[in-house]
């Protein structure tokens, strides 16, 4: 494909498109493009990103409130215009949207599941990767907080100190800290107005370790 050219202000965009997903995991709203590129007009910022999309750079990712991502396959641009390497190309990939991480069994069969997009930044081709919503401010000191999309991958063994879904007595699912002592296993709040539980073995599921966090807004 023949090369196309891109004005300076629609690479100064297409570039803070692509670090934002990178850094922040989500996608960047109008006004956010505005501020990076330091521009006061988001109508004109939305200009720029219909071009950005006409020409194949950018996409609306109709799965998740219709945000802005990383086209898959872009046209070529000039080497010296590129706003990123191979190895910074940010993509996405479908995981499956399997509910809300609070009261109640959280994980609904993945054949029922909603396609959810996950930036690169946070999946880089993991597997037994899904989403859950979190309910809740149990761990606002991790800085994730109610509302928040939370990635987890399932495995078949869990480490001290990771951050996990469990599943009490197959009833009650909780995003805690996980720790497994003599006495039992500990799931642990990241709020200081909530206390530590212990629980014996037989009654905790692990059903995946955090891997990534989407902002909610």
């Amino acid at each position: 494909m023949k090369p196309i050219n891109l004005t300076k202000r629609q690479q100064a965009v297409l570039h803070y498109v692509h670090k934002f997903l990178e850094e922040e995991g989500r996608s960047p709203t109008l006004k956010e493009i505005a501020e990076g590129v330091g521009s006061s007009a988001v109508s004109t910022i939305h200009k720029h990103v219909q071009h950005l999309i006409e020409k194949g750079f950018l996409e609306r990712s109709h799965g998740c409130g219709n945000n802005i991502v990383m086209a898959e396959s872009e046209p070529s641009i000039p080497e010296e215009d590129s706003p990123w390497t191979n190895q910074e190309r940010v993509l996405v990939k479908l995981y499956p949207f399997c509910g809300d991480v609070a009261a109640g069994v959280p994980l609904i069969p993945e054949t029922r599941a909603i396609p959810l997009e996950v930036p690169n930044s946070i999946h880089r081709d993991r597997d037994g990767l899904f989403v859950l919503r979190v309910r809740g401010d149990s761990m606002v000191q991790d800085c994730i907080l109610d509302g928040d999309l939370v990635v987890l991958q399932r495995r078949g063994e869990y480490r001290n100190g990771d951050r996990v879904v469990a599943l009490i007595d197959g009833e009650e699912a909780t995003l805690k800290e996980f720790r497994k002592d003599p006495k039992g296993v500990w799931l642990i709040p990241h709020n200081p107005e909530l206390t530590p539980k212990c629980f014996a073995p037989e009654q905790v599921t692990i059903q995946g370790v955090l891997v990534g966090v989407m902002r909610s807004c």
